[in-house]
């Protein structure tokens, strides 16, 4: 069992002089006195950007909460909150813990049975919602929620006819709100003193992809320590700019946009929607930014296609700066050696390519970005690095209020997640699987005292479910959810997530679905990128008539054989996985699909259901066939069915390394 990190994990980095301030309602009102006149957020609105200093924000506040009073909200109660990023849905929040009430904000994407059960759960007896769309939702299962008593709403639009007595405008509310805190002089204040760090400030609920889904219960503990041992960690300051743009509902936005934006005293924007989001960040020039990888991985597509669009010497000239780029970017942001015409070509390139392509993206003024949530493909991460840009990865998850550990400066790599945030211990049971304690870790799962009990010890550590090891450096690398982990029959780890993620790296492969627990070997059954691929085929004068007559084509399958190979190159310097290297692949006839029942909605492998459909050919590729012909039953757009039938093509796959493995050797 190896462990790193804080010795006093639980204590985690509080100090006396801050402790006075832990709660969110008290950070408010003292950045309200240290930093009124300072911005705290901003929300574009019909094309005009409008600010709140801390000084408004705490008068916002002040109103809403009296108006939740006045309304009967009170200790104890239960304020759902659903809408895109909006100041008012994270001042209600602040709102409502002011009552020693608890918020729970809800996607806003979800259906109205997915909101039913979350609503039914936490008990909520008021809920606030940002438009018609929302209202509508929620009338539709009001009946089925008899808890649910009140309904607060921010835009008017197409609400005029809207007459039931219990759905009230949030201008009502504060209207109320004014008159009932005039009326009460005091009330305010005594509210946010009566507040206290271990109280429960939040509920958070996971996504229920392996059931329905958990109640995650976060104190002001929890998240205000997190967030002071983070912002000290990576210098926030209070001139920091952040986006708020992912959904409120997730614990990242929360730490980012509430806690640590809180604590530091840093300006948080609203973008006007989602579709003008990466607009709005042009203009707002964060300093601070969250992505998950497909957030990065889209944008790079846009600039990779528009480069392809460009003139021969613009496009000669991007290739030119960029591969000085790769040599030296990472390098130099580092702080590493790097011969001086590279270094010279590169502050020549920051002028003419990389300047301007981070100013276009709205990256410019970017000093620290985060990546998690999926593994990122080297050559994403290594991109925006090599602009100047200081993406790091981190790993964490709800129950752990987001940080368990981060990428210090100067030792960031593509393959690990760092190590250890400030104040976090981390340690890996014999079984593989990652532990780890904090003065992030939650409090309880709502109503689940068993879950609770099998996640969390007596003693604070929390099993993470992931598979993981540190390397000599220590850095943590995650390999794969522990129960998925397996062995090949001579003795390798095999990690098939971790392979699959690599596989899908390439733009050419959009889904693997990798073999080899109690095998002799890996095997990959692989989908190709139907886009990428038919645009690498126009480019070869490759011609083709659909999927599946693309993906059988022996260019393609060669095209293939060269990212597994390289996968295979990488795998063979890692000690504890050179064994698990794939020595044999097939291209699938067909994408797999969640209408198929291969995959989940959110695109997740249905991995035991792949493996009793697809059997045969996973026993063809653990014999010595070279092909199988299959035929299948697949799901159309319009639901009408079908039927395909292929022969499909076995390819073997070159291996790496002396000692990767007995097997490995046998078969090479």
């Amino acid at each position: 069992m190896a462990g790193q990190g804080a010795e006093n994990a639980p204590g985690g980095g509080d100090t006396g002089e801050s402790a006075a301030a832990d709660t969110f309602p008290k950070l408010l009102v003292e950045n309200a006195r240290t930093r009124g006149d300072r911005p705290a957020m901003r929300e574009k609105d019909y094309g005009i950007w409008q600010a709140w200093t801390w000084a408004q924000a705490q008068d916002w506040v002040r109103a809403f909460a009296c108006g939740l009073a006045e309304l009967g909200f009170g200790k104890g109660d239960t304020l759902a909150i659903v809408g895109d990023n909006r100041p008012q849905l994270y001042w209600s929040m602040v709102s409502a813990q002011v009552l020693g009430g608890t918020p729970v904000p809800m996607y806003q994407d979800s259906v109205a049975e997915e909101m039913q059960y979350v609503l039914e759960h936490a008990g909520a007896r008021f809920a606030i919602v940002e438009d018609q769309e929302q209202v509508d939702k929620l009338l539709e299962i009001k009946e089925r929620c008899p808890t649910l008593e009140t309904l607060i709403y921010k835009d008017p639009r197409g609400l005029r006819h809207y007459g039931q007595p219990f759905l009230h405008s949030i201008d009502a509310v504060i209207e109320k709100g004014r008159a009932f805190d005039q009326a009460n002089p005091g009330f305010f204040e005594k509210a946010v003193a009566e507040g206290k760090g271990p109280d429960l400030a939040i509920m958070l609920y996971t996504s229920g992809t392996t059931g329905r889904p958990k109640g995650v219960m976060l104190s002001f503990d929890n998240l205000i320590i997190t967030a002071r041992n983070t912002v000290e960690q990576d210098g926030l300051v209070e001139t920091d700019e952040m986006l708020a743009y992912l959904p409120m509902a997730w614990v990242g936005d929360n730490i980012f946009s509430l806690a640590q934006s809180y604590v530091a005293g840093f300006c948080v924007s609203c973008p006007e929607s989602s579709e003008t989001v990466l607009t709005d960040m042009r203009e707002v020039g964060p300093t601070y930014f969250f992505a998950p990888p497909r957030i990065f991985e889209n944008i790079l597509t846009t600039v990779m296609i528009r480069m392809e669009d460009a003139g021969a010497i613009k496009r000669a000239m991007f290739h030119f700066f960029m591969d000085v780029a790769r040599r030296s970017g990472s390098r130099i942001l580092d702080a590493k050696p790097v011969p001086f015409m590279d270094r010279l070509f590169y502050a020549l390139g920051r002028v003419l390519v990389y300047g301007p392509l981070l100013n276009v993206l709205g990256f410019s003024r970017v000093r620290l970005a985060y990546t998690a949530g999926e593994a990122i493909g080297p050559d994403i991460f290594d991109f925006y690095r090599s602009l100047g840009m200081n993406v790091k990865q981190l790993y964490g998850s709800t129950e752990a209020s987001v940080f368990i550990t981060t990428q210090p400066d100067g030792q960031v790599k593509p393959d690990t997640v760092g190590t250890p945030t400030k104040g976090v211990e981390v340690r890996i049971a014999e079984s593989g699987e990652v532990q780890f304690r904090s003065p992030g870790v939650f409090m309880a799962y709502y109503k689940n005292e068993e879950t609770t009990r099998e996640t969390k010890t007596e003693d604070g550590w929390v099993l993470t479910g992931d598979a993981g090891f540190f390397s000599d450096d220590g850095h943590l690398k995650i390999i794969d959810r522990a129960k998925d982990v397996g062995k090949l029959n001579h003795g390798t780890l095999f990690a098939p997530k971790y392979l699959e993620n690599k596989l899908k790296f390439f733009p050419y492969i959009r889904e693997a679905v990798t073999f080899g627990h109690q095998r002799d070997y890996v095997a990959a059954i692989l989908c190709i990128d139907l886009e990428a691929v038919g645009n690498w085929a126009e480019r070869q004068n490759l011609a083709y008539s659909g999927y599946t007559d693309l993906s059988g084509q022996p260019q393609v399958y060669e095209l293939a054989r060269e990212c597994v190979e390289k996968v295979n190159a990488d795998l063979a310097s890692d000690p504890h996985l050179a064994g698990s290297q794939i020595r044999r692949f097939l291209m699938l006839h067909k994408e797999l699909d969640a209408d198929d029942g291969e995959l989940t909605r959110t695109r997740k492998v249905r991995r035991p259901f792949v493996a009793e459909k697809y059997g045969d050919l996973i026993e063809a590729l653990y014999s010595d066939q070279d092909s199988i012909v299959v035929e299948a039953k697949v799901t159309f757009e319009d639901g009408r069915t079908g039927n395909i039938s292929a022969d499909l093509k076995i390819s073997d796959a070159k291996t790496f390394g002396e000692d990767a493995a007995p097997a490995l050797k046998q078969a090479s």
